[in-house]
């Protein structure tokens, strides 16, 4: 799929869905944390995590200008990959960045994924500074907002860091979108997950918040090596933790979003706009699943 332009790329290549029209712009291949038990987007040999030489990122966006203006090419949007490109220093990154500016001037929006434990490292000055030079936007997979879960997955992250992260990013004007995973905790912990998750979305105020139900297309092998006593939520359980999570959000202005190939039900709203309308659709797949508009097994491709 990326054969036509004018970058390096170790596939396979990974991106939120709300990047697809994007421009992917590698900074780094893999992810430098790559432990979390659900994840197998970086497991591959290929993948392994490094920084990408600032001569080849900064020769691939002076091409990537060149490619666009010729294409004709909607570029409006940069993504920078792979799963970590806030691991890199801001000295880094902010050159990168630059370079964006001077050869992608029709860009609007720059955005990454971020772990974090990344965010750990940088000061709110230097976050804003980074905003200011055309970071608009992270995608922070915070999974859950519970300890016990996060430990369990070894996902490296407490609820405090996240909770952290994410308000520092919120002071520095980065905007944040948040991703859930339904059904992380299993059967055992599914109340305390739909619980802390809500909390910390409480506490951070993300201007989006997602969730996916968690999913192994390549096997549950690895994740139960870690969790060995995890048993997973059917479809009525997927659904009450939602109904969960939901009923406790006290959010002022979030748009959230449950609409990923992963979900069984399909929900999107305005929170707290929407909230009511959200738990309704929910219970009435609950209460009457019969005529829920569940999406079919098959559609549920990852």
């Amino acid at each position: 799929m990326f054969y036509n332009l004018p970058i390096r790329y170790v596939e396979p290549v990974y991106r939120p869905p709300s990047e697809a029209r994007s421009l992917i712009l590698p900074l780094t291949d893999g992810c430098s944390w790559n432990r979390c038990a659900f994840c197998e987007m970086y497991t591959a040999p290929q993948k392994r995590f490094r920084a990408r030489d600032e001569a080849e990122v900064l020769d691939g966006i002076r091409a990537l200008g060149e490619w666009a203006n010729s294409q004709g090419a909607d570029a409006r949007r940069v993504f920078l990959a792979d799963g970590d490109a806030l691991a890199l220093s801001t000295r880094r990154l902010l050159v990168a960045l630059t370079a964006i500016r001077e050869h992608l001037p029709q860009a609007r929006r720059v955005s990454s994924y971020c772990l974090p434990r990344n965010v750990r490292k940088k000061s709110v000055e230097e976050l804003r500074e980074l905003a200011d030079a055309g970071l608009k936007l992270v995608y922070v997979g915070a999974e859950s907002g519970d300890d016990t879960v996060l430990a369990k997955v070894n996902k490296g992250e407490t609820f405090a860091s996240t909770r952290d992260a994410l308000l520092k990013l919120g002071a520095a004007g980065i905007t944040r979108s948040v991703m859930i995973l339904n059904g992380l905790g299993g059967q055992v912990f599914s109340n305390a997950h739909a619980q802390h998750s809500a909390d910390l979305a409480n506490a951070t105020q993300p201007e989006y918040l997602a969730t996916l139900v968690v999913s192994f297309p390549l096997g549950e092998a690895r994740f139960r090596a870690a969790f060995s006593e995890w048993t997973p939520l059917e479809i009525p359980g997927l659904l009450a933790e939602m109904e969960q999570f939901i009923d406790r959000l006290d959010l002022r202005r979030t748009v959230f979003r449950s609409d990923h190939a992963s979900n069984w039900l399909s929900l999107r709203g305005n929170l707290p706009t929407d909230k009511e309308t959200l738990l309704a659709q929910l219970r009435a797949a609950i209460d009457h699943p019969e005529n829920a508009p569940l999406r079919p097994a098959w559609a549920r491709g990852l």
